[in-house]
């Protein structure tokens, strides 16, 4: 007998984003011109030395077999070597990293190894899918704590635990922040780890855009903050910073108990990353790292030319200072005239009338609804013909 129902997929509410990109590709085969600016899909190619490494490694057989689940020996050394340079932290590459098939995957099965039925999980709202829904998957609870431009998140954030019967286990955060750009300094990981110790609460924080910052601005890690390995880890993904998207690795560092418990739940579940990546992967995180530097700049001016153009054009919107995004609050005139998924209906009108595709807030959370979140994952001339685009609409 077939189930009616799969009990899991109805803890997820319909997927907005599927909706924006039906609609880009009915308007693909009509033959008509999208400016993408919706998926943080990144565009830059991967630096030809680290894309010289995997092929040799590739053709080596040796490097074909079972890896290790938890990372080969000398990328866990390569990682914690590069927190020592990048950050002064200190980690034992044998009991505070493990590699994992980027961070979506890590954050996923370490809400597997952590959480279930009965806990409680703090996140942000607006924020990234998977922070709530790695959760969810596992079975807790999930207490959205508004991240908005007007309040003070760390306050809201204690609110949020007062409030909450039975009291949480675990906050995810994730500074610079997606969707909303947010930057954090080392105080407030300070005070988090004053928190988290206090009440006995798990840190998790994703730090995907460590290096995509902006105007002498620099992203902390949340374990530069003393104590923070012993209420927490830390999630980065080469995605960004080496423009490795499509490769899949990342990694877990911080508190050995968390970390053995990722270790141990993936052991049960995956082989690890094919090989060449991680010795390509090495050389990422060992290597010349100009090409960081000029990824970053590369987002940058593309931020610089999308925003500036949105100011000609009547559109007022603040620079962020990190990430691949612009987190853009919808001009007051539409938010009148879309009482209902503003974003989602805003979104529709950018991609029908500008020919210009990005992603609904309400997407990201409840409490993204009045925003919409550009990627900067076209180059500057595309994104100009984004603002022609947008100004059509605008009027």
């Amino acid at each position: 007998m077939v189930p009616e129902q799969f009990p899991r997929m109805q803890r997820f509410p319909p997927y907005v984003f599927n909706v924006v990109n039906a609609m880009k590709l009915e308007a693909r085969r009509r033959g008509e011109d999208i400016v993408d600016l919706g998926m943080g899909n990144p565009d830059l190619p991967t630096p030809p030395h680290i894309v010289d490494k995997l092929i040799e490694a590739a053709g080596n057989p040796r490097n074909h077999r079972y890896s290790a689940s938890r990372g080969i020996t000398k990328l866990r050394a390569a990682i914690t070597d590069w927190y020592q340079r990048n950050y002064n932290v200190d980690l034992d590459p044998e009991t505070e990293a493990v590699v994992t098939i980027g961070a979506k995957e890590g954050i996923s099965h370490l809400a597997l190894a952590l959480v279930g039925p009965g806990d409680v999980v703090l996140t942000p709202s607006p924020t990234y899918p998977i922070h709530p829904y790695s959760m969810i998957i596992a079975g807790a609870e999930v207490r959205s704590v508004p991240l908005r431009q007007d309040s003070d998140f760390f306050a809201d954030l204690l609110d949020a635990y007062k409030q909450t019967l039975p009291r949480p286990k675990m906050v995810i955060l994730s500074f610079p922040h997606n969707p909303t750009t947010a930057v954090a300094d080392l105080s407030f990981f300070e005070q988090v780890v004053a928190f988290a110790r206090e009440h006995r609460v798990w840190v998790v924080h994703d730090f995907a855009y460590a290096d995509l910052c902006f105007d002498g601005y620099r992203a902390p890690s949340f374990l530069q903050a003393p104590g923070a390995k012993e209420v927490g880890v830390e999630f980065f993904s080469l995605s960004k910073s080496y423009s490795m998207p499509g490769w899949r690795v990342g990694f877990c560092v911080g508190n050995p108990q968390v970390v053995a418990a990722l270790t141990r739940i993936k052991s049960y579940l995956d082989y690890g990353v094919f090989q060449p990546i991680q010795i390509a992967a090495i050389i990422a995180l060992n290597g010349p790292q100009e090409c960081v530097r000029e990824i970053a700049e590369t987002y940058r001016s593309r931020r610089d030319v999308l925003v500036e153009g949105l100011d000609r054009v009547g559109w007022q919107i603040s620079k962020p200072k990190a990430t691949m995004f612009v987190w853009a609050e919808i001009p007051e005139a539409f938010k009148a005239r879309f009482p209902e998924q503003r974003s989602l209906e805003f979104t529709k009108l950018l991609l029908k009338e500008g020919k210009v595709a990005v992603s609904p807030g309400i997407g990201f959370g409840e409490y993204g609804d009045d925003y919409i979140r550009f990627a900067l994952v076209e180059n500057e001339h595309r994104i100009r013909q984004a603002v022609k685009g947008i100004k059509r609409v605008l009027g």
